[in-house]
């Protein structure tokens, strides 16, 4: 009960703080952040796996960056939720998109520049939440 309650108040959490928050095109970090909330439990090493859900969420995250704006956008809104959480694991991240068959059209790490993410930049990547 007490987990359930503590991950109802992250999404709130993280719903309000994105709201005012608006995307490049139809990308927001609203949208991004509800996609990749149930990886949580994987990048952090309290599950061996990644949930369905999780896996679902990091295919349509790759489906949203259209163009070079909005990778450097969904890259950024990543980085910025993968800062709330406390030991997040790096292989975990590292492995996450692969795990789950769908990695990502730019690549992440805690120290990686955002702003170098172009639009047909299309090799395994290291994802951060």
């Amino acid at each position: 009960m007490k987990g359930t309650v503590a991950v109802a108040v992250v999404v709130a959490a993280l719903a309000v703080a994105f709201l005012a928050e608006v995307g490049h095109g139809a990308v927001t970090c609203v949208e991004v952040d509800a996609n990749l909330l149930p990886c949580v439990s994987y990048v952090t090493g309290k599950e061996a796996a990644p949930p369905a859900l999780c896996c679902q969420g990091v295919k349509r995250i790759r489906a949203l960056p259209a163009g070079t704006a909005e990778r450097r956008f969904v890259c950024e809104c990543i980085k910025k939720a993968a800062a709330r959480f406390d030991g997040l694991k790096s292989d975990a991240i590292r492995d996450l998109p692969a795990v789950c068959g769908s990695p990502l059209p730019f690549p992440l790490a805690l120290d990686f520049d955002c702003n170098t993410c172009v639009a047909n930049y299309l090799t395994v990547v290291r994802v951060l939440f």
